[in-house]
């Protein structure tokens, strides 16, 4: 394996099975990578030795989007370069490794193309045997004010807090359709800058005080003044999704997708497999 190839694929696979950069692996995980990455290598050089390979033509564009990317995760042109030469790649190397990367992905990409297409049936039959899997649970569209207490802070005294919130509240009640905008105004939670929106939310994300509130609510019901740890809440209800199934229309692109995806795999598994069986005959 050449040293910028080894690089790059270890690179991939600390991040793919470890999420964490290479320098960062336990001594375990390194050894899983470097074996991963020792197999996988020669099974591109097989694949790299085909003639699909061959017809391959990559657009400048694929590259240079994919080296831009890999440069856009790093804070300057100093760091970028600093760690390039860090792992031991320059520009040059680098742009080697990428393009043989993407050779290999387009290679793959064309076989799995010739997988056999799935059928209306089989996507009813999935459904149908995995019902379990499209069950939604209930989540309730929440809003959120937050006032924060810290009796060091004048202003922000436990007292002074639960007068600002019971203010707020009052004024909602008058006048619920204000709730984002005086989230803007006093909500010290990050979400005041979206009005105040958590989104869906499911069971079990929230403090227990706030869950509880929130799961009782109906639909546009504004809640009484909750205390957590963090402070004083007011809870808006804008909407109860109920606990469903989806049905096999909402859940028909899901799963064609799903079928389409393993059905490309076993196509490239199986094309992979006969050359290597090629591989060892050629070599007996």
């Amino acid at each position: 394996m050449t040293e910028p190839d080894a690089v790059y694929l270890s690179l991939k696979l600390a991040a793919q099975l470890f999420e964490k950069p290479l320098e960062a692996l336990a001594a375990d995980e390194l050894r899983r990578v470097k074996n991963v990455a020792a197999k996988q290598h020669e099974i591109e050089a097989l694949i790299l030795q085909t003639p699909e390979a061959a017809r391959v033509m990559l657009p400048e564009a694929s590259i240079e989007a994919c080296l831009k990317e890999i440069r856009g995760r790093y804070a300057s042109e100093e760091d970028y370069h600093a760690d390039l030469d860090r792992i031991g790649l320059d520009g040059a190397a680098l742009r080697q490794a990428v393009l043989r990367d993407l050779r290999v992905e387009a290679v793959l990409e064309k076989v799995g193309a010739h997988a056999a297409a799935v059928s209306e049936t089989e996507v009813e039959i999935f459904w149908f045997m995995h019902k379990e899997r499209f069950r939604r649970v209930e989540t309730r569209v929440l809003r959120h004010i937050l006032v924060t207490v810290n009796d060091a802070l004048p202003g922000s005294e436990r007292d002074t807090a639960r007068a600002a919130i019971e203010a707020i509240r009052a004024r909602l009640l008058k006048n619920p359709e204000r709730f984002a905008e005086q989230a803007l105004k006093h909500s010290e939670c990050p979400t005041a800058m979206h009005g105040g929106l958590l989104g869906a939310v499911p069971r079990g994300q929230l403090y227990a005080e706030l869950e509880a509130a929130a799961f009782a609510l109906a639909a546009g019901e504004l809640s009484i003044v909750v205390e957590s740890e963090l402070g004083f809440h007011l809870l808006l209800c804008d909407a109860i999704n109920e606990a469903r199934t989806l049905s096999l229309a909402e859940a028909r692109p899901t799963i064609r997708e799903h079928l389409e995806q393993q059905r490309r795999g076993m196509c490239q598994k199986s094309w992979i497999n006969a050359l290597r069986r090629q591989a060892v005959a050629d070599a007996a």
